[in-house]
């Protein structure tokens, strides 16, 4: 080709320059608050376990109690497939995953509780539970039984709790550090925060940690737990979580919804407060709305109604957790809590179902849109960007294979994490 052809305008240079210089702060601005997916792992879920209860042996022992509820209640993939209106093509591949999970990594998220599950005890008591826990998560990562993300929920800021709390995250985190450092995989939970000014002080709290062990700044990050109206909604009437997000200075990593103090808050009575009443669906699109771009997650909450007793009222828990569980992949709430050790065949049959049914669809569609191939659906890079997300989370929680995806796809990994928007992993 000869040299390029000149084609006419008529705004001088001056004019485009004046304007990113206008706009230099709001391009920083933008780059600052929301800097997209971190490209980590979410976890499909979070386990809850009381800091008293909680034993070098709990992640195993819930992974063998969930095994043993499929022998007695669903002993094949025909039988789950029953419960759970799995489809025939389905059923074997996702109760094969589901087995498989429970006996590799039943767990992929703990939190030792220190709020409500484990309630007030005397602080002598809960100083050795927290130096206690802080020993056995050390030692779980140390041999390589830990689940991939752990940590602790300490007592939340308000003042009746608030030195309690601290004492006991500085406890915990002190344990880890003289055990030998920090883990990767730590997760901090703040339960009932209220106003932004709760999430500042975790701020400054973590960083005097940091300054006190010699940590680089911003090395801890912890979860927001949405727990009341006023996190949703302020005086003021604006959307105080947005607000939290900033307080929290890039240290957030995600929003938790709790399922019954919030809709307790709201006035909800006890047999109506379920993840998929209006009020619930309210405050969470809420959050979602505040967290977009910020490479802040959001999670679910939890069932209070537990597989147990007879086979019929199991298989009656199961299909609602089951179903709650498919409304929130549905809504992109990738993740949600799980309260008991029979939640765990119906979360990962929904996660891996939720993932399998749609991977060979969305995986011609990303492959047309790369060879830009056309189809039957004119997809955008918006879209490709949500498909590329789509089947890495299948990845990233065991629903799908390295190798199926590359065959279906003729993608890699890393250009699949291109396509998604997450960062270039280094190594």
């Amino acid at each position: 080709m000869g040299q390029q052809e000149t084609v006419a305008t008529s705004l001088a240079d001056t004019v485009r320059e004046g304007i990113g210089a206008a706009l230099a702060e709001v391009d920083a601005d933008l780059a600052r608050r929301y800097p997209g997916d971190p490209g980590t792992r979410q976890p499909v879920h979070t386990v809850y376990v009381p800091g008293d209860a909680f034993t070098a042996g709990t992640i195993r022992s819930w992974g063998e109690k969930a095994l043993a509820m499929l022998d007695e209640h669903a002993p094949d993939a025909g039988a789950l497939a029953a419960v759970l209106g799995l489809p025939d093509d389905l059923a074997g591949p996702v109760y094969e995953r589901v087995r498989a999970k429970l006996e590799r990594e039943p767990v992929e998220d703990l939190r030792i509780d220190f709020e409500d599950g484990y309630g007030p005890r005397s602080d002598a008591e809960e100083d050795e539970t927290a130096a206690r826990a802080a020993a056995l998560v050390a030692a779980a990562y140390g041999d390589g039984t830990a689940a991939p993300c752990m940590g602790i929920r300490m007592k939340c800021m308000e003042a009746a709790v608030r030195d309690r709390g601290i004492r006991t995250l500085d406890i915990f985190l002190t344990g880890l550090m003289e055990a030998g450092g920090l883990p990767d995989g730590l997760v901090l939970t703040l339960p009932k925060v209220t106003y932004a000014e709760q999430v500042t002080a975790m701020v400054r709290l973590l960083e005097a940690f940091e300054k006190a062990r010699g940590l680089a700044p911003g090395r801890i990050g912890f979860e927001i737990q949405i727990e009341t109206t006023q996190a949703i909604l302020g005086a003021d009437g604006r959307a105080t979580v947005a607000r939290m997000i900033e307080a929290a200075e890039g240290r957030a990593t995600s929003l938790h919804y709790g399922t019954f103090d919030y809709s307790a808050s709201c006035g909800v009575s006890a047999a109506y407060q379920a993840s998929d009443h209006p009020a619930a669906d309210h405050a969470k699109a809420v959050m979602q709305v505040a967290a977009a771009g910020t490479g802040v997650r959001v999670s679910d909450g939890s069932t209070n109604v537990l597989p147990v007793g007879p086979t019929a009222q199991v298989h009656d828990a199961w299909r609602l957790h089951h179903g709650l569980t498919r409304r929130a992949l549905s809504r992109a709430y990738y993740q949600g809590w799980d309260m008991h050790p029979g939640h765990l065949p119906t979360r990962y049959a929904a996660v891996y179902a939720f993932y399998r049914e749609g991977l060979e669809k969305a995986a011609a569609r990303l492959a047309a849109y790369v060879a830009k191939a056309g189809g039957d659906v004119m997809d955008e890079p918006a879209t490709a960007k949500a498909l590329s997300g789509y089947l890495l989370r299948g990845l990233d929680c065991g629903a799908l294979d390295t190798d199926e995806v590359a065959r279906l796809t003729g993608l890699t990994r890393t250009e699949l994490d291109r396509l998604a928007g997450r960062p270039a992993k280094l190594g």
